[in-house]
């Protein structure tokens, strides 16, 4: 095990694995953490949908599109998937349980906290990717592939799919690292980002 500050340390984004396949084991660990994961009111409507099947995974990849010749093959290289989902129901029907009603009714959201709780399951799966020795990216599904996605994994209608996690052993990714955000953007300061007691 490594330290939390070694974990974060290492974390970045992959785009490119070695293909190598991933013990189901390994796996299991790591989506483990949904269990650990914050939830409002214990309300616990994040689900995982691992995606290890090589079948599916090529389905997955066709899908993406993932065929620019310049970068390496992102979702074709991984060998696990794990899409981040919520169940907005899940928070609705728990907060209109006596114990957290507020004067008779479900409280205003002040923000959607299906889609926190989901943040906060997508970066323990990503902790803890790391921490098993492995290497992970995030992605978004496009809003136009969604119906897609849901039909080839069976996504009942009830989840929303927040976020994908490709899981593998990295390998160099010079193409993509030329390209992203972490190349092109600068990092900005800690003092732009934090501020202490008023802004």
């Amino acid at each position: 095990m490594m330290d939390l500050r070694d974990i974060l340390r290492r974390r970045r984004m992959v785009r490119h694995y070695t293909g190598e396949s991933i013990p189901r084991e390994t796996l299991q660990r790591i989506v483990a953490t949904v269990r650990s994961a914050p939830s409002a009111g214990f309300s616990q409507g994040q689900r995982l949908l691992v995606v290890d099947d090589p079948g599916l995974l090529a389905d997955l990849a066709s899908l993406a599109g993932n065929d620019d010749p310049n970068l390496e093959p992102w979702f074709p290289s991984a060998p696990a998937h794990v899409l981040v989902l919520t169940r907005e129901g899940d928070y609705h029907e728990r907060y209109r349980r006596d114990d957290k009603l507020q004067e008779g009714r479900e409280i205003e959201w002040p923000v959607p906290f299906w889609y926190v709780d989901a943040g906060a399951t997508l970066m323990l799966l990503l902790l803890t990717a790391v921490d098993e020795g492995l290497s992970a990216g995030v992605y978004g599904v496009p809003v136009e592939q969604d119906p897609a996605w849901r039909a080839l994994l069976d996504i009942p209608d009830d989840l929303r799919i927040v976020a994908g996690v490709t899981i593998g052993r990295g390998a160099p990714d010079p193409g993509w690292s030329r390209t992203t955000s972490r190349a092109t953007q600068r990092r900005r300061t800690i003092d732009e980002q934090v501020h202490w007691n008023t802004w």
